[in-house]
Parts: structure tokens; sequence; C-alpha cells
């Protein structure tokens, strides 16, 4: 008989690794999680919240399915609003704004009360194939272990490069190595991959901004919660965001930049998502437009850097930062970080079967962004399944 070290091995801790480690144990296969830092299990590598329009749902449905996303965002929440309630019930969308550290630990914690669940920091550089099955991962330490399945959750690291300007950093994160080795190793089997691109905005000095000249978007009364489970409480104490606006005059300062914009200059190949276009992108298209809104949002109870939502950008960091203290509030605004926009590959979700095993590959899964997805919320959907799925399998 042959021997395996683990049932299913999970390679990328993100929302989707998360989930389909979760579920792969929880269900009773023995399942290995290995990320490339520990500390950054389940990490809000962009905005601190969770749901909204056309997500919240999807957080609803891992909660009834047995996932953990709704137990964490209920744990780590600042503040709780029901989107859409001028609408009708089936617009609702619940949303959260999220404590980023407490997200993070706290998703550790859930999955360290998993038994059956082990951790190991490492890179995954290559798969253990046997003709067209999968039987493992050698790692960048040099181990072998091997699996009966491998879900591949591998975020924005596959290739990942960091944009600021004209300036290019590998990397998977802010702060973090990009990995390689894994899609040259696909393409040899015959998948297709393509490049991606999504962008962050600039993290703020909370202490720094005049919320007094800013709209003020206070948590409902009766706050509400995703998970449908005991355990589960709703928030009893809120912490507001708040509302700004770009002008005309901050589109032109922002425009200054574009030919240094590796968006316009050709140097990002990737295609972006749907959900988060960046402010130049904005300002492109939408040209008609002379203001755009933008959500001021706290990063925790504990810390006073801010998240400007709707300034995701790669230009230059002067250039953010001229254009950004041109931005009611934000006159002496600092800057903790500059945003950037990251390009990374991701392999066409064609090529899976419903149960997102690979086609090509028996016994090897892919969820999240390496299926060209956007949102922790799909992610952590996709990465529920997966688990689920291959423990079944």
């Amino acid at each position: 008989m042959e021997h395996f070290d683990y049932d299913i091995i999970v390679v990328g801790a993100g929302h989707a690794g998360c989930e389909a480690a979760a579920a792969a144990a929880g269900m009773g296969s023995s399942t290995l999680l290995i990320s490339m830092n520990l500390q950054t299990i389940g990490q809000m590598s962009c905005n601190p919240a969770m749901g909204g329009v056309a997500k919240g749902q999807i957080v609803r449905e891992i909660d009834a399915l047995g996932g953990l996303s709704g137990l964490v965002s209920d744990y780590s929440a600042l503040q709780f609003r029901m989107l859409n309630r001028s609408k009708g019930p089936a617009m609702w969308s619940p949303r959260t704004q999220n404590d980023r550290a407490m997200f993070a630990a706290h998703w550790r914690y859930l999955l360290e009360q998993i038994q059956g669940l082990d951790f190991r920091q490492d890179t995954v550089k290559a798969l253990c194939l046997e003709g067209d099955r999968v039987k493992g991962v050698i790692t960048g330490l040099g181990q072998t272990i091997r699996a009966r399945k491998v879900i591949l959750t591998t975020g924005t690291f596959l290739n990942g490069l960091i944009h600021v300007g004209n300036q290019q950093l590998g990397g998977g994160r802010a702060g973090e190595s990009a990995s390689f080795g894994i899609t040259e190793q696909l393409q040899s089997m015959g998948l297709a991959s393509g490049r991606m691109k999504t962008g962050t905005p600039p993290r703020v000095d909370g202490r720094s901004l005049d919320y007094s000249v800013m709209e003020e978007q206070k948590g409902d009364e009766k706050p509400g919660k995703f998970s449908y489970r005991p355990q589960s409480k709703a928030l009893e104490q809120q912490m507001s965001c708040w509302i700004t606006y770009t002008d005309p005059q901050v589109h032109e300062i922002l425009k200054e930049g574009f030919e240094q914009s590796p968006m316009f200059t050709g140097r990002i190949q990737g295609i972006g998502p749907r959900y988060c276009p960046s402010i130049e992108d904005k300002i492109n298209r939408f040209a008609e437009r002379d203001r755009h809104q933008l959500f001021v949002e706290p990063e925790g109870w504990n810390t006073v850097e801010v998240y400007v939502n709707g300034f995701s950008t790669s230009l230059p960091e002067d250039v953010q930062v001229k254009a950004l203290r041109q931005v009611k509030g934000f006159e002496k605004a600092r800057i903790f970080r500059p945003g950037y926009a990251i390009e990374y590959d991701f392999f066409f979700p064609t090529q899976l079967k419903s149960s997102l095993e690979s086609k090509a590959i028996e016994g090897l899964y892919l969820a999240g962004q390496i299926n060209g997805t956007t949102g922790y919320e799909e992610a952590a959907g996709q990465g529920l399944i997966a688990g689920m799925n291959a423990c079944r399998r």
C-alpha cells in the first residue's frame, strides 16, 4: 500500500487556504497547511472589511456550509452595516469593518483547535507528480511531503511583481517575497495561465487627518452579524468610518503622474479585476465625473492606521502624497505606506471541474486568486468547496 504523509496538503494560508484546511481537516482528512509565514495566516492583504454588495451573501453561505469566515468576521468586527436597506430584501448586503490584527489572530486560533490539522512554515517550489497525478509537494527547504491531494491557494504570490511608479519589486505582498516554480511546472503539464493585476491604496496615520470636515458613517443602531451560530455575538461597541471626496484638482495632480504610471506605460500586462479599479483607472474611464467617493476606514481598535478605500493606485509615491493632501481632511496626511499595484499569475478556471479539481492533473485543486477571483469572500468560498471535495474524494 502506498505511503502518504497526509491526506491533503493546502498550499497558502490566505482566505481560501484557511477555509480549505478547516474544511478538509474538519471532515476527517489528515491535513497540512503550508505557509511562507505562519504569522500572516488569515491576513487581510487589502481592505480591513468583509462582505458588502454581492459579497456579504457569500460569507453567510460559507457559514451555512460550516465554514469559519463568518465567525472570524463577527469576532473581529469594528462595525456592522446592512447595506441597501432602502431596497428589497434580496438586495440587502451585510458588511463588517474589521480589526485587521484580530481577524488574522482569530483565524489562526480557530485553525489550531482542529484535530488532524498540522502547520508548516516553508515555501512550495514544485509539485510531486507521477504521470498526470499529484502525489505531494517539494518545499523550498528540500523536503518531499507526500499527500493524496494538494490544494493550491497561492493568492497573489505566483511570480508576484509589485509596482510603485517606475519601481518594480518582486513580491507577493508588501514586505513578502514572491513564489517561483509552480507556474512553470503547471504550464509544462499543459495548463494555460495568464497575468492579473490588482491594487491597494496608501495607508495613512489617522492622527494626521481632520475628521471634522468629513461625513461620519456610523454602524447600524442594532448591528447584526454574519454567522448563525450561537458562539457568534453581535457588536456592542462600534467604530465609525468617514467619507470624503476627490475633486478636479486632485484629478489634475494624479494625471501629472500618468506618464510614470505602470498602468499606462505598458509595464503592467495583467488584466484587472472588476471590483477594485485604481483611482487613475477611474479618472481615465469616467472622465466626466468631477469627484469620486473615498471611505476612510480604521484598521483596528488599537492602531491609528487608516485605510483609504477608493484610492488604490500604483502612481509614484510623491504624486500619491501630493494628490492625497489635496483631499478634504487629508491636508496634513502622513503616509505609513504608499499604494501599489501587484501583478501575479493565475490559471484559467475553465481548466477545472466543478469540484475545483484540475481536469489535467488528478488530485490537484485550485482555489482563490489562482483562479482569477477578486475579494476575500469569493476566495474563502472556493477554498471551502475545494477542501470539502478533496476530502470526499
